[in-house]
């Protein structure tokens, strides 16, 4: 392999795990409600066809720090990310699974397991990979039965419980490190 290919491949590397980051910071967004988290997955002029919204990306994240807060208990997972760079971008197929208790539009509680892929088109602008345009596929949705009694009682000396920012531990366990 020659010097310009040993670059070329570095630099696909450095792209391929800049655009898993991005991936990531999507689900914490997510998951710990942290607006300026999920935006940094998006471009603000990009899309985003999430099921239940289909839209601007600016305008989905609104939509979402709105829904969000209702979602009593929420986690995303991403796996088998495949990622094929072409002309202008990068074609980024990545599976998930998401669960979620939250309460149905006549405010009964309801746990769902979810499971499915994100298609997005990915761009770099400088020198950062974020999402340009996505399409969520669902390939698997399923009730799940409410855990009885309290978190408290369910987790006992689980502690600490997972929250929302900028209250859940990772905003303040690396801090002091």
């Amino acid at each position: 392999m020659d010097d310009s290919s040993q670059i070329g491949a570095i630099e696909e590397l450095i792209a391929r795990e800049a655009i898993r980051d991005c991936i990531y910071r999507y689900c914490r967004g997510i998951d710990r409600v942290d607006e300026a988290m999920l935006r940094s997955a998006y471009w603000p002029d990009g899309t985003d066809n999430h099921g239940a919204y289909s839209g601007s990306a600016a305008g989905f994240v609104d939509w979402a720090m709105k829904v969000l807060p209702f979602i009593e208990r929420g986690i995303h997972h991403v796996h088998n990310v495949l990622i094929e760079f072409r002309a202008g971008g990068a074609a980024v197929e990545s599976a998930f699974t998401a669960i979620q208790r939250q309460p149905d539009p006549d405010g009964t509680i309801r746990q769902w397991d979810m499971r499915g892929r994100y298609l997005d088109w990915f761009v770099e602008r400088g020198g950062e990979w974020r999402v340009l345009n996505r399409l969520v596929v669902f390939d698997f949705v399923a009730e799940l039965p409410i855990p009885e009694g309290s978190e408290a009682e369910r987790f006992g000396t689980r502690q600490p419980i997972g929250s929302r920012w900028p209250d859940d531990p990772v905003y303040s366990f690396f801090d002091n490190r």
